[in-house]
């Protein structure tokens, strides 16, 4: 386990690095590429509840645009918001994610923008909200039982490294790893499938074919992954 940490760190700098040199306009030409396949998808066209990452200002693909176009066609947009467990429980992490429903274009452009940039709600906005599980407000790191208007049909997802085999790796913290661990709970107890998960990445993000992230079994692959040069490619798990 210290070894495969050892070799996320690394891989990590090694592609932040490489993030560094990389201009905004080729980022920005990237980010219209990437996002016009996502309007293209299927999945992305008939989901009726999906989650969107909100995007640092640099070194990742925005989905501004996302966010908009899913909004104007009244789909139920839910973003990432991450916060501490005061009494965390066996086996789960001291913080945790949930996704939370914003409410319309003019609320989403109401976000602050927290110490990376990141549009976020507000602390004292989240209770009355409705979270992916179909509850209110935070989840307190648990897999609420099922309601009816409850789930996910897609989430867009961010990370820092991705591979040809729907590897990949985030910053560190395990959100989306754990938040999928429990949604996967969610889904048992309602019957339903799992969402379809689709990764963003520039072109600098992604490994050559000959090398792939290290990764273990709590560890999540995509379905999906769309590059910044015009691809879309697709898992046969």
């Amino acid at each position: 386990m210290t070894a495969l940490r050892a070799a996320k760190r690394e891989l990590r700098k090694v592609i932040k690095d490489a993030l560094s040199a990389v201009s905004e306009d080729k980022i920005s030409g990237q980010t219209a590429t990437a996002i016009k396949l996502v309007f293209s998808l299927p999945e992305y066209q008939s989901a009726k509840r999906i989650s969107i990452y909100l995007s640092m200002p640099t070194g990742e693909i925005s989905t501004g645009a996302l966010v908009h176009d899913a909004l104007e066609k009244s789909k139920k947009v839910f973003i990432p918001h991450t916060y501490k467990l005061s009494n965390p429980q066996p086996g789960q992490p001291s913080s945790v994610m949930d996704m939370i429903e914003i409410r319309s274009i003019e609320d989403y452009e109401a976000l602050k923008l927290d110490k990376w940039g990141i549009p976020t709600l507000d602390e004292d906005a989240i209770d009355g909200r409705v979270n992916s599980f179909g509850g209110k407000g935070k989840s307190l790191g648990k897999a609420e039982l099922p309601r009816t208007k409850g789930g996910l049909d897609l989430i867009v997802m961010p990370g820092m490294v991705f591979d040809l085999n729907f590897g990949r790796l985030g910053h560190g913290k395990g959100f989306y790893d754990f938040f999928l661990d429990r949604y996967q709970q969610y889904s048992n107890h309602a019957g339903s499938k799992m969402p379809f998960l689709v990764g963003l990445t520039l072109i600098e993000q992604l490994l050559p074919a000959n090398e792939s992230v290290p990764m273990d079994t709590t560890d999540w692959r995509l379905d999906a992954l769309i590059t910044g040069d015009g691809h879309i490619l697709r898992s046969n798990k």
